[in-house]
């Protein structure tokens, strides 16, 4: 198992080759299996006794939704793409066109390296150059690790190794599912505020308490069709620190837990995924800052040349 595979066989019109997603790293620990990519340092699988805990997608098959993608380094949309930081004027590809939006980063698809490989834990790297409308260099670290009893854990860390002070953000996009379609089942987010958006998913206003919306989740809900794609705050977290999001239906529970370096989370009712992968599953986003927060401002962290952040969350059954 300390071997990165490429399970896709050779097909009509090829000479073999490799999958799109480059290597795919195998890790495990008693009942859980992870399968994670080159391309984005991308969790392709999760598996407990055999059954999903996320949507996945095939190792040749261009990533749906984003399913499983790290988002570096910023999460969600910056609106039309333009954002001033440090006395200059940014601005970004418009990676979402219909929205006009820069959306998700600009790791998604790029080439990680293994740094360490082994039977219940791979270590990735990344190098970000310059890109336009983003002029700063990070290192940047996705540590996945399997623990028998607790599931995925997973680090992110960076770097700032250029020269100026850099904004930065993150995120991740799994998908939780139970392999149920998730109006059969029921949702836990253990947030007390959400975030108004306009019709091109660009924040309205400041979060607002979620007592007696729809979006009131904290103690559990069946969600029917219930239609979901909105930031939450004001995390209620265990004595551990850790905020939730339990999707809970046939008997199962995948959960989701963020640590207190994510003040945010994304949930996703996978109403625009394509295919048969719609609403089945439940996007489940831990984030460190809120939709357009390049813009904003809004919880930006600021990285000093030389300094270093990291932060964790993770996934289990149960």
């Amino acid at each position: 198992m300390t071997e990165s595979i490429s399970p896709r066989p050779p097909g009509p019109g090829t000479a073999g080759g490799e999958p799109i997603s480059g290597a795919q790293y195998v890790i495990g620990a008693g009942p859980y299996r992870a399968v994670v990519t080159e391309a984005g340092a991308g969790l392709r699988e999760l598996t407990h006794e055999g059954r999903p805990l996320v949507l996945s997608h095939g190792a040749d098959e261009p990533v749906p939704a984003a399913l499983g993608q790290l988002l570096i380094p910023w999460p969600n949309r910056v609106d039309r793409g333009r954002y001033a930081y440090g006395g200059r004027l940014h601005q970004l590809d418009l990676s979402e066109p219909k929205n006009d939006c820069a959306i998700h980063g600009l790791v998604r698809t790029s080439s990680w390296s293994a740094a360490e490989h082994g039977p219940d834990r791979v270590r990735l790297t990344h190098r970000l150059l310059g890109a336009p409308g983003y002029p700063y260099r990070l290192d940047l670290e996705a540590d996945y690790s399997l623990d028998a009893r607790e599931g995925l854990t997973v680090r992110l860390s960076v770097l700032n190794t250029g020269t100026r002070t850099a904004p930065y953000g993150h995120g991740a996009h799994p998908y939780l599912t139970v392999d149920e379609p998730i109006d059969d089942c029921t949702v836990t987010v253990t947030a007390g505020r959400w975030l108004p958006v306009d019709g091109r998913r660009i924040p309205t206003g400041p979060a607002e308490d979620v007592t007696g919306t729809a979006y009131d989740l904290r103690q559990g809900r069946w969600l029917g069709d219930q239609a979901i794609d909105t930031a939450f705050t004001g995390l209620r977290r265990d004595a551990a620190g850790r905020a939730w999001v339990r999707l809970s239906g046939g008997g199962r529970t995948a959960a989701l837990w963020a640590d207190e370096s994510h003040p945010w989370l994304q949930v996703y009712t996978a109403d625009h995924v394509p295919g048969d992968r719609r609403r089945r599953g439940l996007g489940a986003e831990p984030m460190t800052c809120p939709p357009n927060a390049f813009a904003t401002g809004f919880d930006v962290i600021h990285l000093e040349p030389g300094v270093g952040w990291a932060a964790s969350w993770g996934i289990m059954a149960g």
